[in-house]
């Protein structure tokens, strides 16, 4: 927007070409008019300045925090074992099972085998006394 202190240097040479008497009210006008558009003209070079600035800013902001994001995204990849309970070999096939809790239900004694779709028996085997509600279903 340098265009508008170009604008405005045009008005002040305009004026002093028309000799714009100062000493008159209108001539006074127009002469506050033309100070107060190079003062606005002025202002509007230090905001360009400043947004400039400030948009370079943001954009190393922004890379700055694609990196954290990469960071934290591939490292909550490694979270994602937390969800495990247990690892446990199916009796019909032999393969490995990744327990998880939301594969067993409070009530079933059982849960289905994801590589071989047999159901394997859950045995409780706890010696915690109030961890556990499958003591209490015991002594029922």
């Amino acid at each position: 927007m340098g265009f508008i202190k170009e604008r405005v240097a045009y008005l002040k040479g305009l004026a002093e070409g028309m000799k714009i008497n100062t000493e008159t009210n209108e001539g006074k006008l127009l002469s506050s008019i033309i100070d107060v558009l190079d003062d606005m003209a002025l202002a509007i070079d230090d905001i360009e300045e400043v947004q400039e600035q400030l948009g370079e800013q943001i954009d190393d902001l922004d890379e700055d925090l694609a990196e954290v994001e990469k960071i934290v995204f591939d490292c909550e990849d490694d979270d994602e074992d937390d969800d495990i309970l247990a690892e446990v070999e199916c009796p019909h096939c032999g393969e490995i099972i990744e327990l998880e809790e939301d594969m067993l239900d409070e009530d079933a004694e059982s849960f289905e085998c994801p590589h071989c779709g047999k159901d394997v028996v859950v045995e409780w085997d706890c010696d915690c006394d109030d961890c556990c509600d499958h003591d209490e279903d015991d002594d029922e």
